[in-house]
């Protein structure tokens, strides 16, 4: 139990994530690029062409596309940059908050920006578009269980160590979550999970 607090305080912000978001233009794309991304087997959302963006200066932006991919499990750049170079994009990123990277899609927050349709959004390998264009219950729920995936697979067994970890990594899509209407929920999650690894050590104890 000391050396899990110990590593606990010494916990490194998590490069990795299960979303990443990366741009690609239509002339430099390989003609079965979409076959690419779907050979993958992951969900991926394919934004409207962007061809009406312009600069400060009221040029038009070169044309591109944005493009998300959600993964069952965190990968690092490394990985995900292997995929998007096949796609001739070299520099992926990470996504903080997929909500409001869909609703980029179409400048839904942007009303200075062109308003492209939501229609236009293309869903792959099962993603569901709908969910994150809206916030809703559904939506509050699906980052809980986010969260609870997290402290599993972490390990974490203090509230505190958590949500320092969330403030730091997950601010805009988990944080206000976590502090308005699932502290309870997360706090029972946790203390759990330190009973049982408790139990678990004691058990190994005896054997």
């Amino acid at each position: 139990m000391i050396k899990k607090a110990i590593q606990n305080k010494t916990r490194k912000p998590d490069l990795r994530s299960r979303t990443w978001t990366f741009v690609v233009y239509p002339e430099s794309l390989p003609n079965d690029w979409r076959d690419i991304l779907d050979s993958e087997h992951i969900k991926w959302i394919e934004g409207p062409c962007h061809n009406k963006d312009t600069n400060p200066n009221g040029e038009i932006k070169k044309s591109h596309i944005h493009l998300i991919l959600i993964f069952n499990s965190k990968k690092s750049f490394n990985q995900v940059v292997e995929i998007s170079k096949k796609l001739n994009s070299p520099i992926p990123q990470k996504v903080a908050d997929i909500s409001g990277m869909v609703r980029y899609l179409v400048h839904m927050d942007n009303p200075e920006k062109y308003q492209y349709d939501p229609k236009d959004i293309k869903e792959h390998g099962g993603a569901d578009v709908m969910g994150y264009l809206t916030s809703s219950r559904s939506d509050k729920t699906r980052v809980i269980a986010e969260m609870c995936e997290c402290i599993a697979q972490e390990g974490f067994t203090e509230f505190s160590d958590f949500e320092e970890y969330v403030r730091l990594n997950h601010y805009s899509d988990w944080y206000s979550t976590l502090v308005t209407t699932a502290t309870i929920v997360i706090s029972t999650v946790i203390t759990s999970a330190r009973h049982k690894a408790k139990d678990a050590a004691e058990k190994e104890k005896e054997k």
